[in-house]
């Protein structure tokens, strides 16, 4: 049985969380929840690291990336597969050197079984191929593909690069720090990332897209015993009333961290949220710009007129939509 993070029980106020936050697709509401808020940033950053024969295209078509960066996490529990792309639990695996969870998928599932991969999670196979997908729409020179898995892979990307999507642990269940997922990945980029150093320089070709992926995820995995020991001792210290505080939201009060406490435990974290967020917008450019090349790198300025014609922006539209109305037709696994 696939476990609880992407098991779904419609009464969960999870479900109804995330019912509010993607209710309106091209406008949500409320304050900027690697939550949505940071997939975005991530993504719309990412534009900026590459090479004049690219940027007109991708800038041109910036907000389609930054919108819908979000697209996977939309999507995770209403489509069958999707949820394992977004994670890998290392430490369900005695060993993880390359002869005992080997980096290819075709030798891993060998071994392993595609359905306990996908148990404990899939994201670094599912970049690479992502990647490969990329590749094949830009020397299909098919701009609406281009940009939907250009979108897509970002999310994938940003997603290796947060410490709690690489533990069985990835919503602090077994240790009761029940919430340090979102706290992590959502409060302290909404309440800090404004003062972060975005400037990571061009994106660069990367030999070995599946090396890459693969540091990313054991890179984050390696940070992870900063971001539960150091949460656990603030709140030792600190005692749960002060923990938490609560703000209005859309007209609804809601209990939150308290800004003196994510202040406390950012500091106590030394810049490594900044550092993750850095390490995504850095390497999604790179992706991007490894598949332009390896396609060939086709004549972008052919396509720089492409535009969503109304029965595509109406076809995208109707998809998401179909997200809920899946989501909400899911029986429940209790």
């Amino acid at each position: 049985m696939f476990e609880q993070r992407y098991l779904i029980n419609i009464s969960n106020q999870v479900i109804l969380l995330f019912f509010f936050a993607t209710v309106a697709f091209s406008h949500p509401v409320g304050r900027p929840q690697w939550g949505f808020f940071a997939h975005k940033r991530i993504n719309r950053l990412a534009v900026f690291t590459l090479p004049p024969e690219m940027v007109g295209f991708y800038k041109k078509h910036i907000e389609y990336l930054t919108e819908n960066a979000v697209n996977p996490d939309r999507r995770r529990y209403a489509v069958v597969g999707e949820a394992p792309r977004h994670f890998i639990d290392l430490d369900a695996y005695p060993d993880t050197s390359k002869t005992a969870l080997p980096r290819s998928w075709n030798q891993a599932a060998a071994q392993y079984g595609a359905d306990t991969l996908a148990l404990h999670g899939i994201v670094p196979w599912h970049i690479q191929l992502a990647k490969f997908q990329l590749t094949e729409a830009f020397k299909a020179r098919n701009a609406r593909r281009i940009l939907k898995i250009s979108a897509d892979l970002g999310h994938y990307i940003a997603d290796a690069n947060v410490p709690l999507h690489t533990t069985r642990n990835y919503n602090g269940q077994l240790t009761g720090q029940q919430g340090i997922h979102g706290f992590w990945e959502s409060r302290l980029p909404e309440l800090f990332s404004t003062d972060y150093d975005f400037f990571v320089g061009a994106a660069q070709y990367v030999n070995s897209p599946q090396k890459a992926a693969w540091r990313a995820v054991f890179d984050a995995h390696m940070a992870l015993d900063s971001v539960l020991r150091f949460e656990q001792e603030l709140t030792d210290q600190w005692g749960q009333n002060r923990k938490y505080g609560f703000e209005e939201r859309n007209g609804v009060t809601t209990k939150v961290y308290s800004d003196e406490f994510s202040r406390k435990y950012h500091d106590r974290l030394r810049g490594q949220v900044e550092r993750q967020m850095r390490a995504s917008v850095k390497m999604v450019g790179d992706f991007w710009y490894t598949c332009w090349v390896d396609a060939g790198q086709p004549d972008l300025t052919k396509l720089a007129d492409f535009d969503e014609t109304a029965d595509d922006q109406k076809a995208e539209t109707e998809e998401k939509r179909s997200w809920l109305k899946r989501l909400f037709n899911v029986r429940s696994e209790d």
